[in-house]
């Protein structure tokens, strides 16, 4: 239940309170400040997924190149087709990270509540990716260490090496992600 201050409700004297009180230069500092802050980090968000994609289409054109000139019973091979898995999802991902990003103006209805919380949320995506990427190289050393004893050794080889350079690359992107976007 709300206070009555004189038969008024409390958040009413607050209001007058502040609009006497405050001139209207630091509430539109204020407002300026998050929405400039909201829009760098967005502006970081794109950028770094653009990164992403740069990457994602790099594998795509250079493994997508060799995949068909090398023998299916060669390491190579297996490679660069695991290249181009990882390229294709790397691309998905990228365009839909970046056709949701905001650099120029905020979605209607956002607030400094939400557009920290949003914030936070990209946060942990981030150092969630990180503990997967650790995951990934950690796979790519299994599988290379499965190779020597395995009746196509390389298969695994080849996943293996790939598995090793794209954990590590996207190990990096999300570690220098999370520390840009920490600041």
């Amino acid at each position: 239940m709300r206070r009555r201050v004189f038969g008024v409700r409390f958040w009413a004297w607050r209001f007058f309170a502040s609009m006497l009180l405050f001139s209207p230069a630091p509430v539109a500092t204020a407002v300026a400040s998050w929405l400039a802050t909201y829009q760098h980090r967005e502006l970081l968000l794109s950028q770094g997924l653009g990164l992403l994609g740069t990457w994602a289409l790099l594998n795509l054109i250079i493994s997508g190149y060799f995949l068909p000139r090398t023998d299916q019973r060669e390491q190579p091979h297996h490679f660069h087709f695991m290249n181009c898995c990882w390229g294709f999802i790397n691309a998905i991902l990228a365009a839909v990270g970046i056709l949701r990003t905001h650099p120029g103006h905020p979605p209607a209805g956002l607030t400094p509540a939400g557009a920290v919380e949003a914030h936070l949320f990209v946060e942990q995506v981030f150092l969630f990716n990180i503990i997967l990427n650790v995951g990934y190289v950690l796979v790519g050393i299994w599988l290379l260490s499965r190779a020597a004893s395995a009746g196509r050794p390389e298969r695994l080889y080849g996943y293996g090496r790939s598995v090793q350079m794209q954990g590590a690359f996207l190990l990096l992107f999300n570690l220098i992600m999370w520390l840009v976007l920490r600041q």
